[in-house]
């Protein structure tokens, strides 16, 4: 099937000045989601995301059925999360589950989360690679053990969905994270969101502890999405003269994401309270006080807007914390050098660090961007319209995946986005 293709342009120096109402957080959602089904009604959610992660996670809670006598094929297509946190929830339920993805969902790893679920008892074997899905899932397992140990540097994803079925447990859980924490931010999100919920916890050192207890009546409201506010971060450091306005988004957020607000200041974004949200302007870049590093770590789904919108600036930066961008939809990182690449930009690994090499940023008048099937490689790059002519997105709809409404905000903002084969 051929992929419909985005040709993007923007009117020099013009002014943006837009209202621009994102969808709810796809990390929230997910969670909230697998929270409501665990709590059988107890639980109500407001303000799901429209993204397709979402979505397909909704659409397959609803349809799920639970005999014991067949086994339902469980596919998730793209959605990570949802593959993660399906994996540990369907493990609890009564029945037979063949859990699968897509082509790219089968190259990624669900080996540690996969063993920390036989620790606790779990029936899962893998049905073609070793350490990979697709996974043949027996749920409703007797729980032989409370305490799981699991790697933190990997994902915290893993982390999160042992966490959110982890007071359904006979035994509850006692979690002890070895060595670092990467994206410590979302176990926060995954633990305050059960805390809405009536789930108390506990954290000492590197071990968390949730006791076996029942939900209690709540109303889980999904804040708006920070990662979609990252990419109108970019536009307004990348645009002398612009104003966002976007309603509705929490300064004190449960996502590790909204750290965009920070790093954005000394690349020339302001942020402000309005009544209803937040106001992004356009201002001077202070970059006497940029980070000498800047560490990832803690939300590295920023990480590619980050980067583009420093290499556009022709910033030399440097960044750690970019491991977990390898196994993501595409290996983040490989696909950032080869795009990059285009407009005369490196960016060189070593040691765990990562570094930008702007000295031969030049922005021709057309480039092809790829999208690798990964959804924030074709928001990332789209702000670089700004100073190309025309600049054409390989795959206009792997934007779903997170944020359907993408370019149709884009035109809000003055931006021209024209659908070509």
């Amino acid at each position: 099937m051929n992929k419909k293709k985005a040709l993007l342009s923007f009117p020099t120096l013009a002014h943006i000045d837009a209202n621009i109402r994102l969808t709810g957080s796809k990390s929230e959602s997910n969670r909230a989601l697998i929270i409501a089904a665990l709590s059988k009604g107890t639980i109500n959610v407001e303000n799901l995301s429209d993204a397709a992660d979402t979505v397909i996670l909704n659409g397959i809670l609803r349809g799920l059925t639970t005999d014991p006598t067949s086994t339902a094929t469980v596919d998730v297509g793209h959605a990570g999360t949802a593959m993660r946190f399906l994996t540990a929830y369907l493990s609890t339920i009564s029945g037979n589950f063949e859990l699968t993805g897509s082509k790219r969902m089968k190259e990624r790893p669900i080996k540690l989360l996969v063993e920390a679920l036989w620790t606790l008892g779990a029936s899962i074997s893998y049905l073609e690679e070793n350490g990979y899905p697709p996974l043949q899932i027996t749920g409703g397992f007797k729980q032989l053990s409370n305490a799981v140990q699991i790697q933190g540097d990997v994902s915290s994803q893993y982390l999160s969905a042992l966490l959110i079925i982890a007071s359904s447990l006979e035994k509850g859980l006692s979690l002890q994270i070895i060595g670092e924490l990467t994206s410590e931010p979302y176990v926060r999100m995954t633990l305050k969101m059960l805390e809405e919920a009536g789930i108390n916890h506990s954290w000492a050192q590197h071990v968390i502890k949730i006791e076996p207890q029942a939900f209690k009546p709540a109303t889980l409201i999904v804040e708006p999405d920070w990662s979609a506010a990252s990419y109108w971060y970019s536009i307004v450091a990348l645009q002398a003269d612009a104003s966002i306005a976007l309603p509705n988004l929490r300064e004190q957020s449960l996502q590790g994401d909204s750290r965009i607000q920070q790093i954005m200041i000394p690349l020339g974004v302001s942020t402000s309270r309005t009544a209803d949200g937040i106001q992004l302007k356009s201002i001077a870049s202070d970059l006497a006080n940029l980070e000498e590093v800047i560490d990832l770590k803690d939300c590295p789904d920023l990480a590619q807007t980050i980067i583009v919108c420093a290499a556009a600036k022709g910033l030399n930066l440097r960044f750690t914390g970019l491991e977990t961008l390898k196994i993501k939809e595409t290996n983040r990182v490989k696909a950032l050098q080869n795009e990059l690449a285009k407009i005369g930009v490196e960016l060189k690994e070593e040691n765990l660090i990562y570094t930008l090499n702007t000295a031969g940023l030049h922005f021709p008048d057309h480039i092809v961007i790829k999208t690798y099937d990964d959804h924030r490689m074709a928001m990332a790059f789209a702000p670089l319209s700004i100073f190309i002519k025309e600049l054409e997105i390989e795959d206009m709809n792997v934007v779903e995946k997170s944020y359907p409404d993408f370019w149709k905000d884009l035109e809000k903002a003055g931006f021209t986005v024209k659908e070509v084969q």
